[in-house]
């Protein structure tokens, strides 16, 4: 592996042009979760990513796989879920729940570390970080099957996580969240990496000149997160 720059105390990172080739995207390593550092890192395009037994690694790969939220593809079964309406829908609800399933879903070798989980309940608490929640409603008690988290800053949605308990339900999360987020102008939904279930939501690959150009919405006015989701959203034919 080449040299990459150890982090300390300062709130620096090094250009995003200098992140490996192999591992692809690995641009630092070192420094601190703090709230001050996370924003940071977003806000030039970088994220951490890391094991519990290493220390904290900051990647920021290239190509940026993203989805502009008015033009996430939904399937036609999948509409046909959304249109049924057999699940309600949540923002900010449970971010606990939500990022701690996220932690367990991966088992062994999961990155979301304890520490990990204390720092996003830590931007949570500032207004940074959002979740999604796709809850099973009876006339007794609702039960949390599927939901999504990330950062929000200025317009752009950094996706961290997501998960399903039920079939679709993390896709069914990822659609009203771009809803909103269209409505609210954002310009991309940050996927870092391709994977087959991020492409079937029509994710595309961005060259990092594009992805930078991006960036600079994260500079934009951040939206009222208290006035996100209500319940008269349609997804037409």
């Amino acid at each position: 592996m080449h040299q990459i720059p150890w982090l300390n105390h300062e709130l620096w990172f090094p250009p995003l042009e200098q992140a490996l080739e192999e591992p692809a995207g690995l641009l630092a390593a070192g420094g601190d979760l703090s709230p001050e550092r996370l924003l940071h890192a977003y806000q030039h395009g970088i994220f951490p990513w890391y094991e519990g037994e290493q220390p904290i690694l900051w990647w920021s790969p290239s190509p940026r796989t993203l989805i502009y939220p008015d033009k996430i593809h939904i399937s036609r079964s999948l509409r046909k879920t959304l249109r049924q309406r057999r699940y309600h829908v949540s923002c900010n609800q449970d971010f606990a729940a939500v990022i701690q399933i996220c932690a367990d879903k991966r088992a062994e070798g999961t990155w979301i570390t304890e520490e990990m989980i204390q720092a996003y309940m830590q931007l949570h608490q500032l207004g940074h970080a959002h979740s999604i929640e796709v809850w099973a409603c009876d006339a007794d008690n609702k039960t949390l099957i599927g939901g999504l988290y990330g950062v929000s800053i200025g317009r752009i949605f950094f996706g961290e996580s997501m998960f399903s308990l039920r079939r679709d339900t993390s896709k069914i999360a990822l659609c009203y969240l771009a809803k909103q987020l269209s409505l609210w102008d954002f310009v991309a939904i940050d996927g870092q990496m391709s994977s087959a279930h991020l492409s079937s939501l029509g994710a595309e690959e961005v060259s990092m000149f594009e992805w930078k150009k991006l960036l600079q919405a994260t500079n934009s006015p951040a939206p009222n997160w208290n006035n996100a989701l209500k319940e008269d959203f349609c997804f037409s034919p």
